[in-house]
């Protein structure tokens, strides 16, 4: 079994779209528009098969989960994987350069990986990680 996707609403659809899409190498589908209750999503596909469907429509409440100082019940981050220590801090060194806040690390975790934490523009709350070599 594998995880099919996860869902995302946003009000900044196209925003969201080219972030995932310059900076996690995802690949847009054509926007799905549903005139009659104003909904629209494109679903971003990356290389290993994962998909992340971002959507929006108006009314759709903002979220009460505060995703950088206290974090709550419920999905909290979203972890991107790579190959190598180097490609977790070139990505941090970019992200960071093109005005991205950095949370924490890049940093060695307790359980084996190398990663660092930041923010998409909606401030969902990203993990950029490499397993770190034993």
């Amino acid at each position: 079994m594998t995880l099919e996707h996860v869902a995302i609403w946003t009000n900044n659809l196209e925003a969201l779209k080219e972030y995932y899409m310059k900076y996690f190498g995802a690949v847009s589908n054509n926007k799905y528009t549903n005139s009659k209750n104003h909904f629209e999503s494109y679903f971003l596909s990356f290389s290993s098969g994962a998909r992340l469907e971002i959507m929006s429509m108006p009314n759709i409440p903002g979220n009460q989960n505060d995703t950088i100082e206290k974090q709550h019940q419920g999905i909290i981050h979203l972890a991107f994987g790579v190959d190598t220590l180097e490609e977790v801090e070139a990505k941090a060194k970019q992200l960071q350069k093109d005005g991205y806040r950095i949370l924490r690390g890049p940093r060695k975790t307790g359980d084996g990986y190398y990663e660092f934490e930041t923010l998409d523009p909606d401030n969902n709350r990203l993990e950029v990680t490499a397993k770190y070599p034993e």
